[in-house]
């Protein structure tokens, strides 16, 4: 991230609000927060994840972000899409599970199987949709990670704010925050303010997507991440974000930890992937496949 955005950013927000109370993301602070992996664990002791993605013509959003998911740590990882996206998604991540919307809201579906849940990337509309939806954010209270169409069937749907788990995750770009909080933006500052005020009202983490990235966690505390580039700005970027961060909170991580982890990580791996394909020639997929190496530079010294 260049250092006049980082500038900008503390410039804007430094009239907003007491400096105690915003931070600037390094490596060093992202690093202290990461816990190594125990040699004796097992797959199950880094969690099972549940992502509810995908929909007609949008399989990809839910490749990327169940690949990033499974390259970010989560030990087990279960794609909750329609039957027509399952070939799509057992070619392309083999290491994870499938079923169908249908299979869920048809059975007595038990999310105590799962550690954590990620909804939105490519999901499209739809009263089915908000229905499931408004199932796995009433009935689960598991830690969440809201993103894309979950957001925007939200801002249709008001009342299913009321009931979201207590570790939640909205990960908006201005647009969807727009769409949340019924308001326009004209400024940086607007947009913080108005995360931070849904941040405090419904106890909620929001990641507002933008250069730079910003988390406001539900104490109404400001993180600047200071990773990624303009090469970012590409389809699906922020698919592979939800599924990072689904792998942190699905590893128990804190919001505010899951949010400022993978908000600096992906940031990172987008960095790697501009360095060897161009920011205009890179894609969302490059941004996934430097994930390892990514995490291999965050992590070589645990």
């Amino acid at each position: 991230m260049e250092s006049s955005l980082i500038k900008m950013c503390l410039n804007e927000l430094s009239g907003y609000t007491s400096a105690e109370k915003i931070e600037i993301d390094s490596e060093s602070s992202i690093r202290q927060m990461l816990r190594p992996r125990d040699p004796q664990a097992h797959k199950k002791c880094f969690g099972h994840a549940l992502l509810y993605a995908g929909s007609m013509g949008m399989a990809g959003a839910a490749v990327l972000s169940a690949k990033a998911c499974m390259r970010s740590g989560a030990g087990l990882l279960t794609v909750c899409s329609p039957l027509y996206n399952n070939a799509i998604l057992q070619t392309t991540v083999p290491e994870a599970m499938t079923i169908t919307p249908k299979e869920v809201s048809l059975t007595d579906f038990s999310t105590s199987r799962f550690n954590a849940i990620g909804a939105g990337p490519g999901l499209g509309y739809g009263e089915d949709r908000a229905r499931l939806l408004a199932i796995l954010t009433k009935s689960a209270k598991l830690p969440m990670v809201l993103d894309a169409d979950a957001l925007n069937i939200i801002a249709k749907n008001p009342e299913m704010m009321e009931y979201l788990p207590q570790t939640t995750i909205l990960t908006p770009h201005v647009g969807e925050l727009a769409r949340l909080t019924g308001t326009s933006f004209s400024n940086r500052t607007d947009i913080v303010t108005k995360a931070l005020e849904l941040a405090l009202k419904h106890n909620v983490t929001v990641i507002v997507k933008g250069a730079p990235t910003v988390t406001v966690s539900p104490d109404g505390k400001l993180f600047i991440n200071t990773t990624g580039n303009a090469g970012m700005a590409t389809a699906g970027s922020g698919d592979v974000l939800t599924g990072i961060v689904l792998a942190m909170i699905t590893q128990s991580y804190s919001g505010t930890e899951a949010s400022r982890i993978a908000t600096y990580i992906h940031g990172l791996a987008g960095d790697i992937a501009a360095r060897k394909f161009s920011q205009t020639a890179m894609t969302s997929a490059d941004i996934t496949d430097c994930l390892p190496e990514a995490w291999l530079k965050m992590t070589m010294e645990l």
